[in-house]
């Protein structure tokens, strides 16, 4: 067991199993079965290029087989910080399916960001582009592994402006691929334990140093599956990721997995900027999509004059932050489309307006936690609950909640009660009707000084 990933209470474990939650199957070998039932349909969109289920399957085994060649060993944690490419769905499967752990990292993170991750997972390697946006993350990758022994290998995605290629050692002695080159025939097939750890999220915590959230098969499996059913998303369905596909918010909420689960097409461009994205919308007939507010606000004062047809939008997801009701009310308006409010958290609380509610609910709160089997409690400083309306400590426990950070004993023993619920840090309120707002992010340490039970 990976430090800090805490099994679940077996009583508990059991009630997940048995009201169908969890369902036993790893990430991995679910994409092999979507390949099977989805085989010619299009699973991966990127400009001109374009991936059957069939495809990517294919290339998500040669790669897992040209990583294990190349050294990755079962349970090496390697950080990926790749851009919204085919790239990053391919590798962050391979990665599983070779029995490795990604951890997830945005393109904007700088070498004291990967830095720390890579000091903290003691990754085996690192995988990015070469460039992006002007920024030379091989170079970075070079820099880090000389303070970092055991980042011993790098793979990079070759962008088109770079003339550097081939293979190359950095003065640690850390090797480095094209990620192109990593390709190798089918490895035989590899067993998974289902409640193991899959990749880590960051925690989208105010701490200084970053927080790692240990995912398993089965809780992400269970969110991405019960997150697309709410809004019934299926092979019909085309959705764009405009937002970082490294997020959770967009990988998993029900974002690239969910989608993959149902047979639809993924469609990924690196930022979403309204030009490019009603371009895309238009020419692929996107039916769902994820924004934040801010780019919410873009969109909207953009929309009168794009002269491209958005008809095909169905549902736009609004996370990141709670839309002022205003910005709330004008979005279905604007595209004739039903609005979704998302509050997400890497540590797997997802909880999410409907398709059937009011106005006034999608307008002004995060709807309902996705699961039945997901435990709120609204709490004072001393631990007690606190009626309906009333702002307080939120707390969560739940077939999708983490039950540790990784390699964080002090932070662990503060934010987890005895029995498993999880302190999260944020001042929120339950409504007379059980919808969930989400006030902000309380000061840590007084957030979780509370004495709990």
């Amino acid at each position: 067991m990976l430090d800090g990933c805490t099994p679940l209470l077996p009583e508990i474990n059991g009630r997940y199993y048995d009201h169908g939650y969890y369902q036993g199957a790893a990430l991995p070998q679910l994409l092999a079965e979507h390949a099977r039932t989805y085989a010619t349909r299009t699973a991966l969109v990127h400009g001109d290029r374009r991936l059957t289920y069939r495809e990517l399957n294919r290339r998500v085994d040669r790669v897992a087989a040209g990583l294990t060649l190349r050294g990755i060993r079962p349970g090496d944690r390697v950080i990926v910080q790749l851009p919204n490419v085919p790239e990053f769905v391919i590798t962050v499967y391979a990665l599983m399916r070779a029995g490795a752990l990604p951890v997830f990292a945005p393109t904007s993170h700088r070498a004291d960001e990967i830095g720390c991750l890579a000091r903290l997972t003691e990754a085996a390697a690192y995988i990015g582009p070469t460039l992006h946006r002007g920024f030379d993350h091989a170079a970075m990758a070079a820099e880090i592994s000389v303070d970092h022994p055991r980042l011993r290998r790098a793979f990079t995605l070759h962008d088109p402006g770079d003339t550097r290629g081939g293979f190359a050692t950095a003065p640690s002695g850390c090797l480095f691929f094209p990620l192109h080159s990593v390709d190798a025939p089918r490895d035989p097939d590899r067993t998974y334990n289902p409640d193991d750890v899959v990749f880590f999220l960051l925690s989208g915590g105010s701490a200084a140093a970053p927080e790692l959230v240990p995912r398993t098969h089965n809780d992400y499996a269970y969110q991405t599956r019960a997150a697309a059913e709410l809004i019934g998303l299926g092979p019909e369905d085309v959705y764009l990721a405009a937002l970082p596909a490294s997020s959770n918010l967009t990988f998993g909420c029900p974002g690239i997995v969910g989608t993959l689960a149902g047979g639809g097409t993924v469609v990924l461009i690196d930022e979403p900027d309204p030009a490019d994205a009603f371009r895309v919308i238009e020419t692929e007939k996107v039916t769902v999509t994820t924004l934040v507010p801010a780019d919410a606000h873009l969109w909207l004062d953009a929309s009168s004059t794009a002269g491209v047809g958005l008809s095909s939008l169905r549902l736009i997801q609004i996370g990141g932050a709670r839309p002022h009701p205003e910005l709330a009310a004008r979005i279905p308006q604007a595209f004739d489309c039903r609005l979704q409010q998302v509050f997400e958290m890497a540590e797997g609380l997802l909880s999410l307006t409907r398709l059937t509610d009011t106005d006034e609910v999608v307008r002004h709160t995060h709807g309902r936690p996705l699961s039945p089997g997901d435990e709120i409690r609204i709490t004072d400083s001393h631990g007690s609950d606190v009626p309906a309306g009333t702002p307080g400590q939120l707390w969560t426990r739940g077939p999708c909640t983490l039950r540790g950070y990784y390699k964080a004993p002090d932070r662990n023993a503060r934010a987890f009660t005895a029995d498993g619920f999880c302190r999260t840090g944020l001042l929120a309120r339950l409504t007379e009707d059980a919808n969930l707002v989400i006030h902000g992010r309380m000061d840590v340490d007084s957030a979780l000084a509370s004495p709990g039970n």
